[in-house]
């Protein structure tokens, strides 16, 4: 999938907060670059770390919200 479909679609999950998606995506990819496993069920091996947080937030692997 695209990057800019990948984008829309996460948008949705976050009510189109551009703002909530972009502060997600960067702390996701943070703690993929820290450890994390990746919770997507496809080879990340060549991804960015970005774009593995983007996808899993587009796909509903990760739930981001305002909350705690």
């Amino acid at each position: 999938m695209r990057t800019e479909q990948l984008t829309a679609k996460a948008l949705e999950k976050v009510d189109f907060d551009k703002y909530l998606l972009a502060n997600a995506v960067g702390k996701r990819a943070e703690a993929i670059a820290n450890g994390a496993k990746p919770c997507l069920d496809i080879d990340t091996s060549g991804m960015k770390y970005a774009e593995i947080a983007l996808r899993e937030i587009a796909e509903g692997k990760i739930i981001v919200s305002l909350e705690g």
